[in-house]
């Protein structure tokens, strides 16, 4: 079976930095987290994984300094399905590994196993679960069916990210298999607010 590596032409990774980050304030992909753009840390666990990596973003002159291709949204803050619509659409490649700006404790290991899994059983969707909740910011997209679907549940004025999984093939990861390589699922942990922020550098000291 073919590895991860010789399918990257294949794969590409969108960094979604598109939303409005009202809790925190400010540009959340952008804010210092110990030293660096929490954006960063993202890039860190993706940049080996395709050979196209995107950051979905509306602030193209502040996210220049990351040397990625970057995409802005259609309709700027309209939310995280029209997002993930704007990522399978700019993006390069049969699958599309989605990831937020904000996950600086991304686990490379998982991402792999999901990308991996993706090919191997041609679904259209790879998303795990954790605590009764779908991942979809931290799954695999095959690009040509699931921006279809996509761009048909917008139009039915659909808005929940799991609302175009209806007639696709949707491989959700269970939480025993998650945490085989995210024990604690940091993998998922969303840094939102100020407080967030901080328990972010205390957990980034401790590791």
């Amino acid at each position: 079976m073919a590895t991860l590596y010789s399918m990257n032409r294949n794969l590409a990774v969108a960094i979604q930095a598109g939303g409005r980050s009202s809790r925190m304030g400010q540009d959340k992909g952008l804010i210092n987290l110990a030293g660096r753009p929490m954006v960063d840390y993202v890039i860190d666990q993706v940049s080996d994984l395709a050979d196209d990596l995107l950051i979905t973003t509306n602030n193209i002159y502040e996210y220049v300094q990351f040397g990625l291709r970057m995409a802005p949204d259609a309709e700027p803050g309209a939310g995280a399905l029209p997002g993930l619509k704007t990522a399978l659409s700019k993006a390069m490649g049969e699958y599309v590994l989605v990831v937020a700006c904000d996950m600086p404790f991304l686990n490379s290991s998982l991402l792999k196993h999901q990308v991996e899994k993706a090919f191997a059983t041609g679904a259209d969707v790879v998303v795990p679960e954790w605590e009764g909740r779908t991942q979809t910011m931290h799954a695999v997209y095959k690009r040509e069916s699931c921006l279809a679907a996509v761009e048909q549940a917008l139009a039915d004025g659909k808005a929940r990210m799991t609302s175009f999984y209806d007639g696709l093939q949707v491989i959700k990861i269970e939480e025993a298999e998650v945490a085989t390589f995210s024990p604690t699922g940091n993998s998922f942990k969303n840094v939102n607010t100020p407080e967030e922020l901080a328990a972010a550098e205390k957990l980034l000291v401790m590791s």
